[in-house]
């Protein structure tokens, strides 16, 4: 449980309200872009993946999920789960404060990414994606590369999903909060852009009413607190 203090944490911060959704399938490069693009904000990164792989390490459980067999793949599954619920968790607890939130997915599933954002909104949270974008070659390429490997198939699959689910994206977030980094061999210049994009819409200032009184109130109970 957070003490009141700890949610005051984002009353100043320039970043509070905001929620950036990062969306591109395996072997995207997503984990390398986000930390060029929104390395030094100090916006909080909700990522099931870290806490799963965390896990796959503490228990010796191998990365490399190719092949694997029906009994290996329930326990991998298990194993999900629990990293999804300390994610969860986690991020609960940065939503109590309203803090900014870097929330990283694949974007596969449109609609728990729809679900996700309504939420947020509701909330007074302004919402925008990063979408990091490559070829079914560069993906296969880099998952293959990488120390997590997963299937093929699976592979195509999360690339095909993503890529058609970019034109709804596009619709969620408005053209203006949505962001395309393309990823296939992206240099530094394009990184910079990005970066001063993300920047400015991270420390634009709030206009949401709901976000505007929540501030407000605890300011006051701030205020109060002090005597």
């Amino acid at each position: 449980m957070k003490t009141f203090d700890q949610l005051q944490e984002g009353v100043y911060d320039p970043n509070i309200f905001k929620a950036f959704f990062l969306a591109g399938g395996p072997g995207s490069g997503k984990s390398f872009v986000v930390r060029k693009t929104t390395g030094g904000l100090g916006m909080k990164i909700v990522n099931s993946d870290t806490a799963f792989e965390k896990l796959l390490k503490d228990a010796d459980f191998s990365l490399d999920f190719r092949d694997m067999s029906p009994e290996k793949t329930l326990e991998r599954d298990k194993i999900r789960k629990r990293a999804q619920e300390v994610t969860d968790k986690m991020k609960s607890n940065f939503v109590a404060g309203r803090l900014g939130l870097i929330i990283d997915g694949t974007g596969a599933e449109y609609g728990k990414i729809e679900k996700q954002v309504k939420m947020l909104q509701q909330l007074g949270y302004d919402t925008h994606m990063i979408f990091v974008n490559t070829s079914l070659d560069t993906a296969i390429e880099r998952n293959n590369q990488r120390a997590r490997k997963l299937p093929l198939d699976i592979v195509k699959t999360y690339w095909n999903n993503v890529q058609s689910n970019i034109g709804k994206f596009q619709r969620l977030f408005g053209r203006k909060n949505f962001i395309v980094v393309d990823n296939n061999n992206a240099k530094e210049d394009v990184f910079l852009k990005v970066f001063k994009s993300v920047r400015k819409l991270a420390t634009r200032k709030v206009k949401n009413y709901i976000a505007k009184q929540w501030i407000d109130n605890q300011l006051r109970l701030k205020k109060m607190s002090k005597g």
